[in-house]
């Protein structure tokens, strides 16, 4: 089985929200395993049976690679004991499902208030977590995304804000989930951005773009980022985070070929 620790391979993680939405967690986990793949992430889970997500985890031997934490914003200072509140309980979910990494959005942008202020705000409240996370043995990965396609009024767009907030954080329970996908729309400088700031990056998301769908379509060479990512020494997972247009199963079985 491809587990994030052994080296030599990158370890896919497959989000059934997007690439198996709709799909019920017996039906969606089953093209998992069908793929080769062995680890799956999702979304939500306040809104899931996770009992039913467990049955169907353990019947094929998979594992959990990330969910997210609630999503409350972390540059409002007022929803900061809100935004805590909520990752506590993430926190009590996640050693349930024995998943190392919740994914942190950081809310949009506020008008009216200077991105110094917001900045503060984020780092500040992620030093909060940071205690949270370091007894649990959980990492807090937080996302960048683009604004000019899918996410208009985000706050944290670019990859090198996110770094400099987990630099000021200095927890190394909190991390940045670099989606490939959002930093070739946001920044490009896809492979210097990852190579250089390796130590930061707790998780990957990938996507062909333009259009977010299979990896094998559009304007990002995969491979090549793989190779670049795998010569970092990252032994961690990366998601699997598109809509397909074409069949399911042979896109991921494409991306695992590569992986391996």
């Amino acid at each position: 089985m491809n587990t994030p620790t052994q080296s030599g391979l990158l370890t896919p993680s497959v989000c059934i929200d997007a690439v198996l939405e709709n799909r019920d967690f017996a039906s969606a986990l089953a093209t998992v395993h069908e793929a080769g793949i062995r680890a799956f992430e999702f979304w939500s889970w306040w809104d899931k049976d996770l009992d039913a997500l467990e049955v169907a985890r353990d019947s094929l031997e998979l594992q959990i690679a990330a969910c997210c934490t609630r999503f409350i914003s972390l540059v409002d200072a007022d929803r900061r004991a809100d935004y805590l509140q909520g990752l506590k309980e993430s926190i009590q979910i996640a050693q349930r499902l024995n998943c190392k990494t919740l994914i942190s959005q950081v809310g949009d942008e506020l008008s009216g208030v200077p991105r110094a202020a917001q900045h503060e705000s984020l780092v500040a409240g992620l030093k909060a977590a940071a205690p949270l996370l370091e007894d649990a043995g959980i990492t807090l990965v937080i996302e960048p995304l683009n604004v000019l396609v899918d996410h208009a009024g985000y706050y944290l767009v670019r990859s090198h804000e996110a770094f400099e907030i987990v630099d000021e954080v200095g927890s190394s329970h909190v991390k940045v989930v670099f989606d490939i996908y959002h930093q070739q729309i946001s920044e490009g400088q896809l492979i210097a951005n990852i190579s250089d700031n390796i130590e930061e990056i707790g998780h990957f998301h990938a996507a062909g773009n333009p259009g977010r769908h299979e990896l094998s379509v559009g304007e990002i060479h995969y491979p090549q980022i793989f190779q670049a990512i795998l010569e970092t020494g990252y032994q961690g997972y990366v998601g699997l985070e598109y809509w397909p247009q074409h069949d399911v199963l042979q896109g991921l079985q494409e991306v695992a070929l590569w992986l391996d």
